[in-house]
């Protein structure tokens, strides 16, 4: 799923004026323009954590230039950061992903009571509740004594909903 405005952007181009460095993934000026000088780290970290680089009055998400640079073709959907850190452009942390795998990789959400994933006490039964959602559908995985043990069964539903892209943490 090329964008309208990665489609004008020439990976001979992109390779001429950008080095990128898979091991790090920083992107360098390889050509003075535009008020930014030759060898100087490029982009700016956005309020969502991504790194965005401005080419030609056109902004490109670094991880996504990552991926062109580095292949020579633009991702076909979205790009998947493994470790959820949005300005990690290492190459070994990049991958292609749907929207919805995209969307099984994340954190636990920050008003995570239990400290586990996808486990909620269950005030009712006393019990700590182990639930899942996979394609909008959420899955009532059990009840039980402890949070572990809610976690455990939310690990083994993630890796059998999620495959690769399962996170626990």
């Amino acid at each position: 799923m090329t964008k309208p405005r990665e489609a004008k952007l020439g990976i001979g181009y992109l390779r001429d004026i950008l080095s990128y460095n898979p091991e790090t993934g920083d992107f360098l000026w390889k050509v003075s323009r535009q008020g930014r000088k030759f060898g100087i780290p490029t982009g700016y970290l956005g309020r969502d954590g991504a790194r965005t680089i401005r080419i030609d009055r056109t902004s490109y998400l670094a991880h996504r230039l990552a991926w062109f640079h580095y292949y020579g073709q633009w991702p076909k959907d979205q790009i998947d950061h493994i470790n959820c850190n949005r300005s990690d452009n290492r190459i070994v942390n990049l991958r292609e992903s749907s929207q919805l795998e995209n969307r099984h990789n994340i954190r636990k959400n920050s008003n995570n009571t239990s400290g586990y994933k996808g486990v909620s006490w269950h005030a009712d039964t006393a019990k700590w509740r182990a639930r899942i959602t996979y394609m909008h559908k959420e899955y009532h995985l059990g009840l039980f004594d402890t949070a572990e043990e809610a976690h455990a069964a939310y690990c083994r539903a993630a890796i059998l909903f999620y495959g690769e892209f399962a996170r626990f943490a």
